[in-house]
């Protein structure tokens, strides 16, 4: 099988359809079924289009023969904030049907996502209340939005994630994470979650071992060397490259929502779009899983 966006779209497009089994309207269909609206979120965010007006001016251009019927922007807008569960839903269909979901190692790891940049922003904006102040130490800046919490195996594979206030600590964030998914933990037996210093906490790693997971993170200031410590710099390396890709590739932080559903679904469609290429080109046999090259043109 080729590896290019056509037949990355075709194959998300057969997959979504067998997952939903068809339409899950009542009454007379939309002309732009689910699971084109799905691929069509999928080409948006590979081919980098910020602007959901300009996206839908190059797709009725260039991809008129994929996609027969596009909506305005107000209404693929609506209709992609409705479709935030099925969007969430395909990031773990996708996950689940590769060969990375029964990979026990997981690595954790939050990375901001702003929403505004200005005081009159916060003040009017429509995400005040779940939105805040936060400072991001890899940059060293402060910045209002949200941070993304993204479990995922070496690969980049996402397995969970989530989108919290700054102000909430990150160990909170996860239990949090771990409490929804608790069955998905449960199946597994023996799981290696690897994280920076901001998870340590001596009663936290009591519940993850109470979970059957153990943490593996660096020794902090006054705390002897860690077990399995000295391999930590290259695994750490793995979850930066797949913030990489999040934002210098799938353009996270130019998200451009302004609401709660809007600013969950655009994330969720990167995150999908990630998930996307990552499982075609395990499907394929590509030598490098994580590369949107060939989808981004």
């Amino acid at each position: 099988m080729a590896t290019d966006l056509d037949t990355l779209l075709t194959a998300l497009y057969v997959k979504i359809d067998d997952e939903i089994g068809g339409t899950r309207w009542m009454g007379r269909p939309p002309l732009l079924s689910d699971s084109e609206l799905i691929c069509l979120a999928v080409a948006q965010a590979l081919l980098g289009y910020h602007s959901e007006a300009r996206w839908l001016r190059f797709a009725r251009t260039h991809l008129s023969g994929m996609f027969p019927y596009l909506p305005r922007q107000s209404g693929y807008n609506k209709r992609l904030r409705a479709a935030l569960p099925l969007v969430k839903q395909m990031i773990r269909e996708l996950a689940a049907d590769s060969d990375f979901w029964f990979d026990n190692h997981w690595i954790v790891d939050s990375t901001p996502v702003p929403c505004g940049m200005s005081r009159p922003t916060v003040q009017r904006s429509n995400l005040a209340g779940w939105a805040g102040y936060g400072y991001c130490a890899s940059h060293s800046r402060f910045f209002w939005g949200l941070r993304l919490y993204l479990v995922c195996t070496p690969t980049g594979m996402p397995i969970m994630w989530a989108l919290a206030n700054p102000k909430i600590g990150e160990r909170e964030v996860l239990a949090a994470m771990l409490e929804v998914d608790a069955g998905l933990v449960a199946e597994r037996e023996g799981i290696l979650l690897i994280s920076d210093k901001g998870f340590a906490s001596t009663p936290f790693e009591k519940e993850l071992t109470a979970h059957g997971i153990d943490l593996l993170r660096p020794s902090r200031k006054r705390e002897k060397q860690r077990y399995g410590e000295p391999m930590l710099k290259k695994v750490r390396q793995l979850i930066e490259s797949v913030n990489d890709t999040l934002k210098g590739q799938l353009d996270l932080e130019q998200h451009g929502g302004r609401t709660f559903e809007g600013v969950a679904v655009r994330v969720a469609q990167r995150i999908l779009a990630m998930a996307a290429a990552i499982w075609h080109n395990n499907k394929t046999g590509a030598p490098v899983t994580r590369s949107l090259i060939a989808y981004d043109h």
